[in-house]
């Protein structure tokens, strides 16, 4: 049975864990490895420009929209091809597990991304104004 005074605190959490991942990783890309350095590996792994596009949106739009919980769900969604293929990329180079820089932290960023999903807002989410519910002032329900 899942407590519903607590589960919005649960996924309160995750988004914040998940956005701070993002911004680490972000971080990571851009300050302690080099975006150039990044970016010449993505082309010698074979990778499209429109690919390394989406790797930076995908990024950045969790990094920045996960954490105050605005269209989580979505944002969640969109950010989930993103670990899929780093879990292809490692798993097909090094194998499953992490201690070979292997595909298990992706599969499981993936799947936490899937449960944020799954799981909604969450509490102290500012959301977004069309997916609330409506007030009894516009369906005249009173």
């Amino acid at each position: 049975m899942i407590d519903q005074r607590t589960a919005p605190y649960a996924a309160l959490l995750l988004r914040v864990t998940l956005g701070l991942l993002f911004i680490v990783h972000i971080y990571w890309k851009f300050a302690i490895f080099g975006f150039d350095t990044w970016l010449q590996r993505q082309a010698e792994a074979g990778y499209s420009l429109t690919v390394v596009i989406y790797v930076l949106c995908a990024e950045s739009a969790a990094a920045l929209l996960l954490i105050p919980g605005i269209l989580t769900r979505w944002v969640s969604l969109f950010a989930l091809p993103l670990m899929i293929g780093a879990s292809q990329f490692w798993l097909v180079r090094t194998g499953f597990f992490f201690t070979v820089s292997g595909a298990e932290f992706p599969m499981l960023w993936g799947l936490a991304l899937v449960v944020q999903a799954l799981l909604g807002d969450g509490a102290y989410a500012i959301g977004w104004p069309w997916h609330r519910a409506p007030s009894a002032a516009t369906t005249g329900v009173t």
